[in-house]
């Protein structure tokens, strides 16, 4: 049986290691700890939510204020190692990457206000640009064009990798409508206020230059009812954009979509001038 000195000394350690304990815990976040990255980063929290903030390392390119990419969906197991080589071409240039986690909003009213929090946020206290680049990936496309055209001064451009740009195609507004607070049929008959597709024209006036990449076979994110609607109503209504349709690729893995220089000089162009 353990002796009283045996638990004496016990207790006075575990008074003395949980004062440590909860130290370290606190330093996660400011490590990147909180958060898996596929760069060193860091993550935090805005508005309860988790955000991340990958910058240029001092062998980098040092730039005030700082350009930046905005990454969506921010998720779990997103941004994933698959979006490393891009992403260090960017942070080379002096461009950081940052992105928060607003769950399955699809483009919401509610993820939108996080998405002002995360704003504010690196702006203020991380020395950000005011004029982010967006870059929504699949699912990201509807939050980042749903954010964009309630805020085009705080954009400088818009990348897509086979972007979500309507509500109709994916999800469906069966299984969006409970993010917006409404029935399928109460978000079908206010569609145009919600759907990327419907929501271009701040975009076009602001001159916001938009490029996506997007296969030609995708069942998930039909190219047609997604990038080429885009592409089509942009155009008419005299905003610049880029399509890049890949042949014969769906929505897939495949290295080309997220090695692709097109898209990386894209941004990189874009994310001083759009600043001046």
């Amino acid at each position: 049986m353990p002796s009283d000195s045996n638990n004496f000394t016990l207790t006075v350690m575990n008074r003395l290691l949980l004062p440590l304990v909860i130290a370290l815990l606190g330093l996660l976040p400011s490590l990147g700890m909180g958060k898996q990255l596929p760069l060193p980063g860091k993550s935090f929290q805005v508005q309860g939510q988790t955000a991340f903030l990958i910058l240029p390392g001092q062998n980098q390119k040092q730039k005030s204020p700082i350009p930046w990419v905005w990454y969506a969906p921010t998720l779990p197991n997103l941004p994933g190692k698959e979006e490393r080589w891009m992403f260090k071409l960017w942070l080379d240039q002096g461009i950081a990457i940052a992105g928060i986690d607003v769950g399955e909003s699809y483009g919401s009213p509610a993820g939108r206000k996080l998405y002002n929090s995360l704003h504010e946020t690196l702006v203020t206290d991380h020395g950000l640009a005011p004029r982010a680049c967006l870059l929504g990936r699949s699912r990201g496309g509807l939050m980042l064009y749903n954010w964009a055209s309630e805020n085009p001064d705080k954009v400088a451009c818009i990348a897509g990798i086979y972007p979500v740009c309507n509500l109709a195609s994916w999800p469906g507004l069966a299984r969006a409508c409970g993010a917006y607070g409404l029935s399928a049929d109460g978000l079908g008959k206010t569609l145009e206020d919600h759907n990327p597709i419907d929501r271009l024209s701040p975009l076009a006036k602001a001159m916001i230059p938009v490029f996506h990449i997007h296969g030609d076979k995708d069942r998930v994110v039909p190219l047609e009812a997604n990038s080429g609607t885009v592409a089509k109503r942009y155009a008419k209504l005299g905003g610049t954009m880029t399509l890049k349709v890949i042949r014969n690729q769906g929505h897939n893995m495949w290295t080309g979509w997220f090695q692709d220089q097109d898209l990386v000089d894209f941004v990189i162009t874009h994310a001083t001038d759009r600043q001046k």
